[in-house]
């Protein structure tokens, strides 16, 4: 086994002597790279951001900022790292550093008052800046912004260079305020042709590889094939497996826990594969949000609506959907859509694969069907869909947080008649839920004021809502039926007075 290492901005180090849950913010930092910041050590601030070079959706390589607070540094076994240092070109020895132009942009337009968070708000725009479908809004320079210029085919989160600030939901300032960071986010132009990091994205990734990196006795581990992962799984039921590690980094960071053997399932192939038949859409467990969402592209609408709303960008880059269903949490943003979806889970272990209805998959809080040893393989969707659908967050922020209530929806309504509900709702019991009263309260009905009115008294009462830190009982049973009321509004034309 060959000693694991790590490219960081263009030099090949070694990850030894680092231990294994080492994050990849105490590797850097340990090695005079100290633009990456510890803010929360849970991935909600941003001030550790990273790019990382990742299989690529519109070219074969994307650069994807990451949260460096959570991510293992041996989960980077083999792979390339670009710090906020790195963006900058050297010049000779005892010159001045050349900014990149993202960089350039922030201290133009006022973008840093202490600079704490800086260096993970210019990694993330940095992202944003090399995303190959990003592109200039008709009518811009360069796809340049400037003082005083219209948004013109822009909206307020998108500016006319093409830049998607949710690219910086998960950055967050509390100095220099949003609006020139903003500003310079929607001045930055398109790579320079000689740019070397633009230039890269045309080559292959990195190739995923072996890695069993030990430590007093403490190992992290990825195997090349699904196969032999399932038998170390069969060997070490104690393992802990992780994908994007945003669960398990909060774990390690906040609660100082630690595994004996941590098992890597991210470059998975089989784990990493898309597939939309006639009759179903299939998801890997190991694509990232961010991965389903661009390659999907709004083909499953619902889901669509999900990903924005989903933590911040900078998870989505490394949440998967087969961790979120794993946790087996009860607020989860993915399972009440994919309840409402009907959706089911491809179950693997050493022995063979086995189907289960999500509807049926969760058991208690935290807990499932899932034997030890087994996986999470895929998300199957069954085709065709329900074509009115939303989805409706109640939390106390608009982005980056946890949902108080969650509520999905998936109808077919015929000539006016509601043939098929389904309604799958997230913080109102131990496990996500589906809403099986409302749904037959809904189903067979007109879709109409009465019958919505009655329906949503039908679901306030579903589930077992508790009072906590995020919302009372009451609160969040009347936010269901609510739900429900905003649904048929926004699904009613308005007539006129």
């Amino acid at each position: 086994m060959v000693a694991a290492r790590v490219t960081v901005n263009g030099q090949e180090t070694p990850i030894s002597p680092a231990a294994p849950h080492t994050t990849v913010l105490d590797f850097l930092r340990e090695r005079g790279l100290t633009g990456t910041k510890e803010g929360c050590a849970e991935g909600e601030c941003g001030a550790c951001s990273v790019l990382v070079a990742r299989p690529g959706v519109k070219k074969p390589t994307d650069w994807v900022a990451v949260n460096a607070c959570l991510v293992p540094v041996a989960a980077l076994d083999g792979q390339e790292v670009v710090t906020s240092e790195g963006l900058a070109t050297v010049g000779e020895p005892g010159s001045a550093p050349t900014l990149h132009p993202v960089q350039k942009e922030m201290a133009a337009r006022g973008g840093s008052q202490c600079g704490y968070c800086t260096p993970g708000f210019v990694c993330s725009m940095a992202a944003e800046y090399y995303r190959p479908d990003r592109c200039a809004h008709a009518g811009s320079e360069d796809g340049a912004s400037h003082e005083g210029a219209s948004h013109d085919g822009a909206d307020a989160e998108h500016g006319p260079n093409g830049f998607d600030l949710h690219a910086l939901s998960g950055n967050l300032c509390r100095c220099t305020g949003y609006r020139p960071i903003r500003d310079a986010a929607f001045a930055v132009g398109t790579p320079a042709d000689e740019d070397p990091l633009a230039r890269r994205r045309e080559q292959a990734p990195p190739a995923p590889v072996a890695t069993e990196y030990a430590q007093d006795d403490r190992a992290f581990v990825r195997r090349s094939t699904l196969a032999e992962t399932l038998h170390l799984l069969r060997e070490r039921p104690d393992a802990v497996v992780v994908a994007g590690s945003t669960d398990w980094g909060v774990e390690v960071n906040i609660r100082s826990r630690r595994a004996d053997c941590v098992v890597a399932v991210d470059q998975l192939p089989e784990l990493r594969e898309l597939r939309v038949e006639s009759d179903v859409v299939e998801i890997g467990a190991a694509l990232t949000l961010t991965e389903i969402e661009r390659r999907l592209d709004g083909a499953v609408p619902l889901l669509a609506e999900v990903f924005p709303q989903f933590a911040s960008r900078l998870i989505r880059n490394g949440a998967t959907l087969g961790g979120n269903l794993g946790t087996g949490s009860p607020i989860g943003d993915s399972p009440p859509a994919l309840l409402a979806l009907e959706a089911s889970l491809v179950l693997a272990d050493a022995d063979g694969e086995r189907e289960v209805p999500l509807a049926e998959y969760f058991t208690g809080y935290r807990q499932s069907v899932r034997r030890p040893g087994e996986l999470i393989r895929a998300v199957r969707l069954p085709l065709p869909l329900s074509p009115v659908v939303a989805f409706h967050k109640i939390a106390k922020r608009r982005f980056d947080d946890i949902s108080s209530v969650a509520v999905a929806f998936a109808l077919d309504v015929e000539n006016g008649v509601v043939r098929k509900a389904r309604i799958g709702l997230g913080g109102v019991a131990a496990t996500p839920i589906r809403a099986l009263a409302t749904e037959a309260a809904l189903e067979g009905r007109p879709w109409s004021a009465e019958t919505v009115q009655a329906a949503a008294s039908t679901l306030r009462a579903e589930g077992t809502p508790m009072n906590d830190h995020r919302a009372s009982a009451e609160y969040r049973s009347a936010m269901l039926g609510q739900s429900l009321l905003k649904l048929y509004a926004q699904t009613t034309e308005a007539v006129p007075s």
